[in-house]
């Protein structure tokens, strides 16, 4: 009696789906900042806005979760999953900011290849989350995770590739330090993306 007199679920699936969204905004802003150079400020604003959208959407989640007395899978995994995507967005505005703060005036082969890589990984992510309410069909949602973690390895390849030459070829220690900073932010968006889902996976596993 008491269960149906309780909230539940709530508008859990939306809520992801709307913070989700504000990702892959956030990552084709980024993209397209490093990848053309121009514009700067203008992409770091809608990054921004994108990035508060965003956090007002983890804080709506959260109060919902105090409230909600059947959610629709683990209560820890709702909030470890509403968390990391707003790290995703937190890292694509730290590296926007780094941008300016210092004064970075190129972006490399290397960085707009890692900047290109978070977009799909950001794209993914959403089409993970999206999937997230056919949890009991879980093949779709497993290989869109699958292509997250494959995406995060080439990042990691690239970061590698990009280290070594940095350290090889760059005489300006100011821009190498600019760069190498740069180039560890955009790879760690990566690593937030499968961390996202490597939550999914596990709510995929126990649930379906």
């Amino acid at each position: 009696m008491l269960g149906r007199l309780m909230p539940r679920e709530g508008k859990f699936f939306d809520l992801f789906n709307a913070h989700a969204e504000r990702i892959v905004e956030g990552g084709r802003e980024l993209a397209q900042m490093i990848g053309t150079f121009t514009e700067l400020e203008a992409h770091a604003q809608r990054i921004d806005a994108a990035e508060r959208a965003a956090d007002k959407i983890t804080h709506e989640t959260i109060a919902l979760l105090h409230k909600t007395f059947i959610t629709p899978f683990d209560r820890d995994q709702i909030h470890q999953l509403i968390n990391t995507l707003d790290d995703i967005l937190d890292l694509i505005q730290d590296v926007a900011e780094s941008v300016a703060l210092y004064d970075l005036r190129r972006a490399t082969p290397e960085a707009k290849q890692l900047a290109e890589i978070n977009q799909m990984c950001c794209e993914r992510v959403k089409t993970a989350v999206g999937l997230l309410k056919n949890i009991k069909s879980p093949a779709a949602i497993l290989k869109c995770c699958e292509e997250i973690d494959r995406l995060e390895s080439d990042a990691d390849r690239v970061l590698r590739g990009a280290m070594s030459k940095l350290f090889r070829d760059e005489p300006d220690v100011k821009q190498l330090i600019k760069l190498r900073t740069i180039y560890e932010l955009l790879e760690t968006i990566s690593d937030r993306c499968e961390d996202v889902a490597n939550i999914i996976e596990g709510i995929v596993l126990e649930n379906s």
